[in-house]
């Protein structure tokens, strides 16, 4: 037989739980994780803490969702650029990527896998690990895409490529710092210019 007290196991959530991440990760982008306060977060999500707690988990949990959020979207120029047909197209695809996510028209600036560890305190050692490992990561595609390149004859048998991935990292990074601090696209954009015009023929 069945139960006549119906299929509804609980109150329906009454919020867009896509929007409230976007927004989530936004504040996390902008003020970093020790930076955004939960009173901040659920402002910006417009729901509750219970509600935040109910969905998402505790704020470290949150965050997690929100840096894979940010993987997946403003910063998916990184797998982008892995797929360009050589070593210096991916290496312009991800410095050209990383100056058009650090500077969005209305959006924060900088890069949230470096701001979002600044200033990171031992309660907060979790998310610091975590997004080294997230920049790492990224290093460890480049170093592995760099390497097909030398396998492949587009980078020279002398080419390093560990030092290559690094290299593109620390100006990529080093966009996002300055973005941050004020710098546009257009200025970014010619330092991308100069940092490959020593690019390995």
């Amino acid at each position: 037989m069945g139960d006549s007290r119906g299929a509804v196991m609980g109150r329906p959530r009454g919020f867009d739980i896509d929007q409230a991440l976007e927004r989530a990760m936004r504040v996390f982008w902008a003020r970093g994780y020790e930076g955004a306060s939960l009173a901040e977060l659920t402002g910006a999500m417009g729901i509750t803490k219970t509600s935040v707690y109910a969905a998402f988990g505790n704020k470290e949990q949150l965050f997690r969702k929100a840096l894979q959020r940010y993987g997946a979207g403003p910063a998916a120029y990184v797998a982008r650029a892995l797929e360009e047909p050589t070593a210096r197209a991916v290496a312009l695809a991800f410095l050209r990527g990383a100056v058009r996510t650090t500077t969005p028209p209305g959006g924060p600036s900088g890069c949230l896998a470096v701001q979002g560890a600044l200033a990171s305190s031992d309660e907060s050692r979790v998310v610091h690990d975590l997004l080294v490992d997230w920049r790492n990561d990224a290093g460890a595609h480049l170093e592995e895409r760099f390497r097909r390149a030398v396998d492949e004859g587009d980078l020279p048998r002398g080419a390093e490529p560990r030092r290559l991935a690094r290299f593109v990292m620390t100006i990529g990074f080093g966009i996002a710092v300055q973005a941050a601090n004020g710098l546009g696209p257009a200025e970014l954009d010619e330092i991308v210019d100069t940092a490959l015009l020593g690019w390995p023929a």
